[in-house]
């Protein structure tokens, strides 16, 4: 006798996300988690005071030449851009306020990130990266030392409370470099040309661009120590981290900065 039952299988409906954004969503949630851990080892003793100064020094004093460099580029090169324009319409006495704003708002802070990033978030990944290949992060583990906290959250301290003082000397070079720039064509004293530039920026102006910078410097120190602490095994896994170390902070530092000036506009 025949079953009255159907014997083909139910079909089932399942619910699946795309390949890449599965993998995006899992990468968010992986950064995510392990700022978290960062915030709730930075809390416990004991304290890594010798590797953090350490990290300041390598991560600080070693970027100083490049951003400096670029800082007085930006400076000299939006000067220069600036005045023949402006000459057009009489105004090229604005020349240093224009630079100041451009600079100390939006321009130094991300492009001394995206440096930033470049520089010490690619050598964070690699770094990591490289010590995740060769098994020493487990033979810190095996030894009793904790190295998240001696390998990240350093990093991180290091790269949050060091991008904003990198930034500050940037602004401070960039106008330098307008200075330069502005006396090529025009004639004006170094005190005339900084209470120019300072005439229309206030508080308001000023704290917004500097809290950011904090932010820019804990989201490249983050996504740098991830990708190298989560490196795979093989050498050509620290390449990728490197690699994708740059590519995210970079990205984060763009996002970040859309969202600071939305919730600045409105709020200010």
């Amino acid at each position: 006798m025949k079953s009255l039952t159907s014997d083909k299988p139910k079909s089932t409906f399942k619910l699946t996300l795309p390949e890449s954004l599965s993998d995006t969503l899992i990468k968010i949630t992986g950064l995510f988690l392990f700022a978290l851990k960062n915030f709730k080892e930075i809390i416990k003793p004991p304290y890594e005071f010798s590797e953090t100064l350490k990290q300041f020094y390598q991560i600080g004093y070693k970027s100083f030449s490049l951003i400096a460099v670029t800082g007085f580029i930006i400076g000299l090169t939006l000067t220069l851009q600036s005045i023949p324009t402006l000459q057009k319409f009489g105004a090229a006495s604005l020349v240093p306020s224009m630079v100041a704003l451009a600079v100390i708002l939006e321009i130094g802070p991300v492009i001394t990130a995206l440096i930033f990033a470049g520089k010490i978030g690619s050598g964070i990944g690699a770094e990591l990266g490289s010590m995740k290949v060769t098994e020493q992060i487990d033979a810190m583990e095996v030894s009793g030392c904790n190295p998240f906290k001696y390998l990240v959250v350093t990093r991180v301290t290091a790269s949050t409370l060091m991008l904003p003082l990198l930034v500050i000397l940037a602004d401070m070079i960039a106008l330098m470099g307008g200075f330069v720039a502005f006396n090529i064509t025009q004639s004006m004293t170094l005190k005339s040309f900084l209470m120019t530039s300072f005439t229309n920026i206030d508080m308001r102006d000023i704290l917004p661009a500097t809290f950011k910078t904090f932010l820019f410097g804990f989201s490249i120190g983050v996504v740098g120590c991830y990708e190298g602490y989560n490196a795979n095994r093989g050498t050509e896994s620290v390449g990728v981290a490197a690699n994708t170390a740059v590519v995210i902070s970079s990205l984060m530092v763009i996002l970040i900065d859309m969202v600071m000036v939305q919730l600045t506009s409105i709020f200010l």
